[in-house]
């Protein structure tokens, strides 16, 4: 960039698998990256090589990295701003798609609201509006609900509120499962709802392995669900 990145939190898209990121991401996107020096980020790993994906030519060993992931101390988290309260930009990386969006980086993002740090969150792939924008349901009302409950029975009950609430307000209800629990949520999702309730099936977007399928239950309970192996999924009921 020709010149200095003003400072501010900038929240940073990443692919939602292999896809290269030219295919999904703005240019512009690679130009802010190339100005930030402290990135905090889900996972280590996992950010240096999204970072050489964007530009091959960026020092990895010249930045500074601040873990926020599954076993970080939500307690260091306003520690971490401290590059950006002296006036340096830094990037928030999650593991896949926006951060802060069913993502630890919104702890972060609520840090700097309240001390009225300047946010920019830049264009990038989310799994949930592209599901929204594939499933065909209802665009104006939806819900995101994340993981439902694990025990069974806890499961059956939400789906059948959830299926509820879909029907009485006419709003999409979007949840997720660790991908290889898939088939087991596509099985209590056709014991717990309705036949005629309408079922969206959006697993690997935008990578090569994409599938979207939107059919009644009765439909899928011919079909079946196709084998999605470890390929991450969203679930929608309308």
């Amino acid at each position: 960039m020709s010149e200095p990145l003003s400072p501010a939190l900038y929240l940073i898209p990443v692919t939602l698998g292999d896809t290269p990121p030219e295919q999904v991401l703005p240019a512009h996107n690679a130009d802010i990256i190339r100005g930030i020096r402290h990135f905090i980020v889900e996972e280590v790993r996992t950010a240096r090589r999204f970072l050489k994906a964007v530009d091959r030519s960026i020092d990895i060993d010249a930045l500074t990295f601040y873990p926020m992931g599954k076993h970080a101390d939500t307690a260091l988290f306003s520690r971490h701003l401290e590059p950006l309260r002296r006036g340096e930009p830094m990037g928030v990386i999650s593991e896949a798609g926006c951060p802060a969006v069913a993502d630890p980086g919104a702890d972060l993002v609520a840090i700097a609201q309240r001390e009225g740090l300047r946010v920019v969150p830049l264009v990038g792939p989310s799994s949930i509006l592209l599901a929204v924008m594939a499933s065909g349901f209802n665009g104006q009302s939806f819900a995101f609900h994340g993981y439902l409950p694990i025990d069974q029975s806890d499961r059956i009950k939400r789906l059948k509120q959830l299926e509820s609430r879909a029907k009485a307000e006419r709003q999409t209800q979007l949840f997720i499962e660790t991908p290889y629990r898939n088939a087991k949520l596509f099985a209590d999702i056709c014991q717990a709802c309705a036949p005629t309730t309408r079922l969206c099936v959006a697993a690997g977007l935008t990578t090569q392995q994409e599938f979207i399928r939107t059919l009644p239950l009765r439909e899928w309970k011919k079909q079946g669900l196709p084998d999605l192996g470890k390929i991450p999924a969203i679930f929608l009921i309308y």
